[in-house]
């Protein structure tokens, strides 16, 4: 039998392709060990990004247009433009058939009327399905005896709660927090208030907000400490050294030039 040997180029073409690493030639062994190591320090790469903080998210700004929306809800679709020309205290909770929600949605409904007597409309938000509110809300009519007036937003793809930062990383990424923001009829922001999961909100006090807010806005005056409706409002201090001087006999109770409060209606 007559065995030729294969063509020495054919021996080189087969050599280099078992050995051709990105165009360079190397024996196997230092091509697996340069392999591993570029592996190792990809691996590296990856758990350094996993490793790094997560950075919170951005939140709105007081006085500046909140953020705009379009959601379904309970109610049908909304947007924050179906709100122009009323006040809206839009509030966050963490998921529905939830014990401290439940006290929290059953509070605000029963408020709900004195809302509305303020020009105020509430709107909830939960990162759960519209089914899920719906089951909820039966449910608590049920067991509670209350029914739940107001639209809740059916976030599930977190884009409204995002632009709220109502997704606190520190609290949880799929559940949104206790927020709640009061939004002026000409839809800017004009209060917030973040609650940690584990904590109630008080009900009554987002109604005092909302009221000392549209004092402040129709008198040109601040609210002190604790205030309500009836109780005395703290007058802007003086901006000059003249206003100073004449502020104690402007009328005011003053009890120095720079704390006077007046009476409104």
């Amino acid at each position: 039998m007559n065995l030729r040997r294969p063509p020495k180029q054919m021996i080189g073409c087969w050599s280099k392709r078992s050995t051709d690493y990105g165009g360079e030639t190397h024996p196997p062994e230092e091509a697996r060990e340069r392999d591993s190591l570029q592996l190792s320090s990809n691996e590296e790469d990856v758990m350094e990004t996993l490793a790094e903080p997560r950075q919170a998210p951005g939140l709105p700004r007081l006085r500046q247009p909140a953020p705009d929306f379009e959601a379904p809800t309970t109610h049908g679709l909304k947007k924050l433009s179906d709100y122009r020309g009323k006040w809206l205290v839009l509030f966050s909770h963490p998921a529905d058939f939830t014990p401290v929600c439940t006290t929290e949605f059953i509070a605000f409904a029963k408020a709900y009327e004195q809302f509305r007597a303020l020009n105020c409309e509430l709107l909830g938000l939960s990162i759960d399905s519209n089914f899920s509110h719906i089951a909820w809300e039966r449910n608590i009519k049920e067991k509670f005896a209350v029914e739940i007036p107001f639209p809740i937003i059916a976030d599930l793809s977190m884009e409204v709660a995002r632009a709220y930062g109502m997704i606190q990383p520190g609290e949880s990424d799929t559940s949104a927090v206790r927020a709640t923001f009061v939004i002026d009829p000409d839809g800017k922001l004009r209060a917030m208030v973040y609650y940690p999961m584990s904590n109630g909100r008080s009900i009554p006090e987002f109604l005092r907000l909302v009221k000392a807010i549209q004092t402040s806005d129709e008198h040109g005056v601040a609210t002190p400490e604790g205030w309500q409706p009836g109780d005395r409002v703290i007058v802007p201090p003086p901006k000059t050294a003249q206003e100073a001087e004449t502020r104690t006999g402007e009328g005011y109770e003053c009890t120095d030039w720079y704390y006077c409060t007046k009476q409104v209606a």
